[in-house]
């Protein structure tokens, strides 16, 4: 009795904390299909402000993806040979290396925006292009994969692994194709799915470096807050969801699938 009691309770807890978190926002989304938020859904329901949002923001969303999937690529290019070349390093040199690499997780974005606008605004067409977002990303995002791929290699013994498909006669960019990557797989999927929810999500860092030309989806969400109709910018804020929300559950999936695989 005593131990349904303190699963009711915690049970009770979660659902409370779980309506606190969602309910705002499912208030915020149902505003976007209202023909008038200020007489609630009895004005009745629409998708007018929808079709407005994508008509004036389409480009803006498929940016976002663009910047997100390309920031995926360049961190796994970057971060997995540099998380497997820390940790077989080792040493002080190594650490020092890992610290520069995760110090932009203990900067804010905008001054990381800043920084990135002294050190490279001056050229132009960059700055203007959607690429100097992608930069920013990057910089941003980098430490999560890096992170994430070295704990998993911090649960294996990396070098026995390596050092026996040498003896075999694999070549070193074998060992790390065939033997390297497939152990650190956990890592680089939950290193994944965190470097394209930050970059889909990110603001302060993007809001600095965007231009008028290269929007981001929650620079969007933003000037359709500060200069639209709310239902336009609550049907902005469903579109943010419904965009977004498949692709991380679809990831998580994959993520569990390949686990379960796993022996």
């Amino acid at each position: 009795m005593p131990n349904r009691l303190v699963f009711s309770a915690q049970l009770l807890f979660t659902l409370l904390v779980a309506a606190f978190l969602i309910v705002p926002a499912l208030l915020s989304m149902l505003a976007g299909v209202t023909v008038n938020y200020f007489q609630g859904v009895r004005s009745g329901l629409t998708l007018q402000w929808v079709m407005q949002v994508w008509s004036l923001y389409a480009d803006t969303i498929a940016r976002s993806f663009v910047i997100a999937l390309a920031t995926l690529a360049v961190t796994l290019i970057v971060g997995v040979p540099a998380a497997y070349a820390l940790h077989v390093r080792g040493g002080r040199l190594a650490r020092a290396v890992e610290e520069i690499i995760t110090l932009p997780l203990a900067i804010p974005g905008l001054a990381i925006a800043l920084g990135l606008l002294l050190s490279y605004g001056g050229f132009g067409d960059f700055r203007r292009s959607w690429l100097f977002i992608l930069t920013g990303h990057v910089v941003f995002t980098l430490p999560f994969m890096v992170r994430s791929v070295m704990a998993v290699f911090s649960a294996i013994d990396v070098k026995t692994l390596d050092e026996s498909a040498a003896s075999l006669g694999a070549s070193p960019w074998r060992r790390f194709r065939n033997v390297i990557v497939p152990n650190a797989k956990p890592g680089i999927l939950a290193g994944a799915l965190m470097v394209v929810t930050l970059s889909l999500g990110e603001f302060n860092l993007t809001w600095m470096l965007a231009t008028p030309m290269t929007k981001t989806l929650p620079v969007g969400l933003a000037d359709s807050y500060a200069s639209m109709r709310l239902e336009v910018a609550s049907a902005y804020t469903l579109v943010f969801f419904i965009m977004i929300i498949p692709l991380l559950v679809a990831m998580q999936l994959f993520a569990d699938s390949d686990r379960k695989e796993q022996p």
